[in-house]
């Protein structure tokens, strides 16, 4: 028996797929997955990744059929692949970096120095606003080659899972802390129902 061929990917989920992972938000929405989402319902350009440059757009134009157009200004402009790096010397361990921080690649503890894991680093630039001390800038790390030229398709899918296992990890967190808070609440009302506090009429 001739196995059924597979369904094809939705279209927004192929339009994931060509995106770059940064996670950077410079095309207006909160991520990469938001992005093709919108584009697949017709709402948003094709033109509005800087990261993945004209490349990108080639590639989002062959899935959705539209014409290639020039990148978007308003959403920045293609360039090389840039690293954050933190002065180590000025960095006072408040962790806002850790927590903008897309793919989870910047390690500390609070009141500790932080330092990127740079292999790991998209170059989002989400920390740079961040830190209330100005204790990141940018290494260009791929000078002559910018876009798809200067970040792998094995770089996009790495990230796209410390995205999603961060995500992941936030969420299974705020459900813990909502299970915590909810529990106590209990305690408290069981204890206030309680015939120890109940008022005693002949006291009243």
């Amino acid at each position: 028996m001739v196995a059924a061929p597979e369904a094809p990917l939705p279209l927004a989920d192929r339009l994931n797929e060509a995106l770059p992972q940064t996670q950077c938000t410079r095309c207006g929405y909160p991520d990469c997955r938001s992005y093709a989402q919108a584009i697949a319902a017709g709402q948003a350009g094709i033109n509005q990744c800087p990261p993945g440059g004209a490349e990108g757009i080639a590639r989002l134009a062959r899935l959705t059929g539209q014409p290639v157009v020039p990148l978007n200004p308003d959403h920045g402009v293609e360039g090389p692949r840039r690293l954050a790096v933190i002065d180590e010397n000025w960095c006072i361990g408040c962790t806002l970096c850790i927590k903008a921080c897309p793919v989870d690649c910047i390690i500390g503890a609070s009141k500790l120095m932080h330092t990127v894991i740079n292999d790991q680093c998209t170059g989002c630039e989400l920390c740079i606003p961040a830190c209330p001390v100005d204790c990141i800038s940018l290494l260009e790390v791929t000078p002559g080659a910018s876009g798809w030229a200067a970040w792998s398709p094995q770089q996009a899918q790495a990230s796209r899972a410390r995205y999603e296992f961060r995500a992941a990890r936030l969420d299974r967190d705020r459900r813990e802390q909502d299970e915590r808070l909810a529990a106590k609440a209990a305690a408290k009302l069981k204890e206030l129902a309680s015939p120890s506090n109940a008022q005693d009429p002949g006291r009243a």
